[in-house]
């Protein structure tokens, strides 16, 4: 993909872009209470004293937050540090009962990784990860509850999450789109954060910063907490266009904390951005430093699925997809999942081979199946018609009992009513007309019925087959055998 260009009055310029991803580990409890963390509960329902910085109550890590962290920098191919540190980042706000939260610093949980972004124009491109690490999660101020007052709800206040920061090396907000999108999907497979943008248990903080081509990096400004990832690509784009503004106008960009408001289409300040050393960081005195083994990273590698990249590759080479739907079919677990258990069905009920049956299988699962689904506002999980199911439609038409017409309008029934494919086909007698006598029956009456169009196929008009085969097909109700009746039509057309 070309970089992404911004053309201002004075000349091109570049965005420089970094995304630091906060994603809620998966985990019954919090980070460091046993409190729960299960989403809607009532405000200040599950907070426990460690939570609300009770005095004398200490933090005890949950060792599954760590579990899933390890698993997450593995799916990465990043670094694994057997050692690391929990310090204080200390600051003052409403919803931070102990006045600090507890995250990592100068000695994080996971190192250096990478990611693969898969690129509209079928390109890849690797964008590092700097580190992950763990913290906890602040409160919430909730300014809707009271005209006069703000009130606190520490519900989240203690929950585990992985701030995933990446390296500056995106350029465009499509590529910033692309890498959210395959984080969420990578962690998605694995269990590690349900991904869920709209309940906020994964959000971005976007660094942007712009520059004349070929020069050194600008001043950045972190635009925080964007919940969808229609929003940052928007942000990028309003946040890059106002530092070009400003510095044609001859200002300088100030490094800020900036919010996007999606209504308005706008960016605006929110405080000045703060430095490592504005929060005082230092080691937890409650807690020791993490330490593990290499056993602890080997277990929680031999417990990964095969990761979307490996699958898609799978699908490419061993099934013969092309590109485009082997990426679809990969890009959420549950698809996946779906398609090969509807393919070995398929395989099941037909005897033929993975590779033989894998392309129509494909195109019936992101066209017919999708196609309804979507009309429905259904997802794959809630789906009327099963793998099963649909692979008892999929055999239909391979052994030519019904045309592949006649399947959509199987389908539909199937999909509207719950019964089986072979109910519906023999219920409605949609059975194919495959008596070679028959047909032949069908095609003499429709060349006798129409013997204008029979001289102009025959001075030339080669393409008037087609007019023909409608015809028999309508005689027949689409119900005969559209490769019976080519085989049988030409030879008398051509007389």
């Amino acid at each position: 993909m070309s970089n992404y260009v911004i053309q201002g009055a004075t000349g091109d310029f570049e965005v420089v872009i970094g995304l630091e991803v906060h994603a809620q580990v998966t985990s019954n409890a919090k980070l460091f209470s046993g409190a729960s963390t299960e989403f809607g509960a009532e405000p200040n329902a599950q907070v426990s004293l460690v939570d609300a910085a009770m005095p004398g109550m200490l933090p005890t890590i949950n060792e599954e937050c760590v579990r899933q962290a390890v698993r997450t920098g593995l799916a990465i191919g990043a670094e694994i540090n057997k050692y690391s540190v929990f310090d204080r980042k200390n600051y003052f706000y409403a919803d931070l009962p102990q006045g600090y939260q507890i995250s990592q610093f100068k000695h994080p949980i996971v190192g250096e990784g990478t990611i693969v972004l898969d690129l509209e124009d079928g390109k890849t491109k690797h964008v590092g990860v700097e580190r992950i690490h763990l913290e906890q999660d602040a409160g919430k101020s909730m300014h809707d509850q009271h005209p006069q007052y703000t009130y606190v709800d520490l519900n989240r206040s203690g929950v585990a999450l992985m701030e995933i920061v990446s390296k500056p090396d995106m350029r465009s907000p499509e590529e910033a789109g692309a890498y959210l999108t395959k984080l969420r999907t990578i962690v998605r497979y694995i269990g590690a954060c349900d991904g869920n943008m709209e309940q906020g248990s994964m959000r971005a903080d976007v660094n942007v910063s712009v520059r004349r081509p070929g020069e050194g990096l600008g001043t950045r400004c972190e635009i925080k907490n964007v919940n969808s990832i229609r929003f940052v690509r928007q942000a990028i784009e309003v946040e890059a266009r106002r530092q070009v503004d400003i510095i044609e106008d001859g200002g300088s960009i100030d490094q800020e904390t900036r919010l996007f408001d999606p209504v308005k289409g706008e960016t605006r300040s929110m405080r000045s951005k703060e430095e490592a050393h504005d929060y005082r960081y230092f080691p937890d005195p409650d807690l020791l430093p993490l330490e593990f083994d290499d056993a602890f990273i080997d277990a929680a590698r031999e417990s990964l699925p095969e990761l979307p990249d490996a699958k898609k590759a799978r699908f490419m080479t061993e099934l013969g997809l092309n590109d485009y739907n082997a990426s679809v079919l990969v890009a959420e677990g549950e698809t996946a999942d779906f398609y090969e258990a509807f393919l070995a069905a398929v395989v099941n009920k037909t005897g033929k081979k993975p590779a033989e049956v894998a392309a129509k299988a494909a195109n019936w699962v992101l066209s017919d199946l999708f196609g309804a689904l979507n009309k429905a506002g259904l997802t794959i999980s809630e789906s009327p018609v099963g793998a099963v199911a649909g692979a008892e439609l999929l055999a239909l038409i391979e052994d030519g009992t019904i045309s592949g017409r006649i399947a959509k309008d199987v389908f539909e029934v199937m999909f509207s009513t719950g019964k089986s494919a072979e109910t519906i086909v023999e219920e409605q007698g949609l059975k194919q007309v495959s008596d070679t006598g028959e047909i032949e029956k069908i095609i003499d009456a429709v060349i006798a019925a129409n013997p204008n169009q029979l001289a102009q196929y025959r001075s030339g008009k080669d393409k008037l087959i087609g007019f023909f085969v409608g015809q028999v097909m309508k005689e027949t109700g689409g119900k005969a055998n559209p490769g019976l009746v080519n085989q049988l039509l030409k030879p008398k057309l051509d007389g």
